[in-house]
């Protein structure tokens, strides 16, 4: 077995500068949502030269809107595809999915960035530009094990299974489809930016919109109408305290780290028409955490019960009770056991690769894990190269150390998973 790890580890820092230009090659090809196709040809075009059986399609709309779990600001995914391209075992081992995300989100104001967004500059051991670290670096550390356990001529005994999506970021969509495509396995890793963390938890969150109303006055005579924006103070109040109430609850040492485990996020608030009007109507929009082992709609009845109990503050809220809607993207919450077996053979590598052991925490961002996990009935642990800080950020980069080091330890994982032949 070490001759095999010393010969992974030679064979990852000879394909340093091959690995290094496949990155590029994605981060180059811009994948906003509708706008995958060009990076998700880059990935087929190397499952293929690999030699894998590769599985390209379009997303079919009407399918997944029959389905309870579907959730995207978008209904056709012409121009979207997925691609999975399989690495057949020899047979009698356990299988895994590979899983990660191609569409990032937009790039922001341009002024924000040194360099191109997408330039996929390297400075300093660094390269830079959207997406590489949420999730095309974690693409190409899966790329770069399975290449370099085939190209050793190491056979496994189980499929590996390698998913690049569509619609992660507007909640799932692509990893829907690979489960109502039927692709299934024993186990699945996810490489989300963690910082080399491993994540066998994770929250789920979803988007919420609430009305809050008033009544319509002169400004110059403001105290004959009833201002939604004073009542929506109210609101905010709260929610904050059910905030409070729900992560007082939280006591998984895995997110002892963590200052707010399930955080309620309002990110927007706009209302009124006019400088002189008492605003009638206000209109929040936020996110609301969803624990890992959370019934979601558990969380949303909460919510409700915390808004139908603003009635008992002020009692303008009995005859105009905010208005509650669920809507847009969501994440299912996802949860293995800290002792399942692909949890230790992950641990048990990165021990091995880096020589200490690795931190252990639950995700704080929603990730298609809880698809896997929940819907799937996949044991799904998330652990990749990004950089957690730097996901959705101006000047987001990834350490291209990282990557290598996180597909040796990807390498050795599908070696303990899958088992190979000796």
């Amino acid at each position: 077995m070490q001759t095999i790890k010393k010969d992974i580890q030679a064979w990852l820092k000879d394909h340093f500068e091959e690995g290094t230009l496949l990155l590029q090659r994605l981060v180059q090809a811009p994948s906003v949502a509708g706008n995958e196709a060009g990076a998700q040809s880059i990935i087929a075009e190397k499952l293929s030269g690999m030699g894998l059986k590769v599985d390209v399609w379009e997303p079919d709309g009407n399918e997944l809107k029959a389905n309870e779990y579907f959730c995207s600001p978008r209904e056709q995914f012409t121009g979207s595809p997925n691609v999975v391209g399989v690495l057949a075992g020899t047979g009698g081992g356990r299988s895994i999915i590979l899983n990660g995300h191609i569409d990032v989100v937009p790039e922001g104001d341009h002024e924000q960035w040194t360099d191109d967004p997408y330039s996929g500059v390297v400075k300093e051991g660094k390269m830079y530009g959207r997406g590489v670290t949420d999730m095309k670096g974690g693409l190409v550390s899966f790329l770069l094990a399975m290449e370099a356990i085939q190209q050793l001529n190491i056979k496994l005994k189980g499929d590996v299974i390698f998913q690049s999506v569509v619609e992660e970021e507007s909640g799932g969509a692509g990893t829907l489809s690979t489960l109502l495509k039927g692709y299934k396995a024993d186990a699945a890793l996810i490489t989300e930016p963690t910082n080399m963390r491993i994540f066998p938890k994770q929250q789920g969150s979803m988007w919420f919109r609430i009305y809050v109303k008033g009544r319509s006055a002169h400004g110059g005579t403001r105290y004959e109408g009833v201002s939604a924006l004073e009542k929506t103070m109210l609101v905010v109040n709260q929610i904050k305290a059910l905030e409070i109430r729900r992560n007082e609850q939280i006591d998984d040492p895995l997110y002892e780290k963590t200052p707010i485990p399930i955080p309620i996020n309002i990110g927007v608030v706009s209302g009124g028409t006019w400088p002189s009007s008492v605003p009638d109507l206000v209109k929040i929009e936020g996110r609301m955490g969803v624990a890992p082992n959370e019934k979601m709609e558990d969380a949303k009845r909460e919510m409700n019960e915390c808004l139908c109990r603003l009635a008992e503050i002020d009692p303008w809220f009995a005859e105009q009770p905010a208005v509650l809607e669920w809507f847009g993207a969501q994440w299912l919450p996802g949860s293995i056991d800290i002792e399942h077996e692909v949890m230790n053979s992950l641990v048990h590598q990165y021990r091995e690769a880096v020589g200490e052991d690795p931190v252990i925490e639950a995700a704080p961002w929603g990730t298609d894990g809880g698809l896997l996990t929940e819907i799937g009935k996949i044991p799904t642990v998330v652990f990749g190269p990004g950089v957690t800080e730097m996901a959705h950020y101006p000047n987001e980069y990834i350490e291209m150390d990282k990557v290598f080091k996180a597909a040796e330890i990807i390498a050795q994982t599908l070696l303990q998973w899958c088992n190979h032949q000796n």
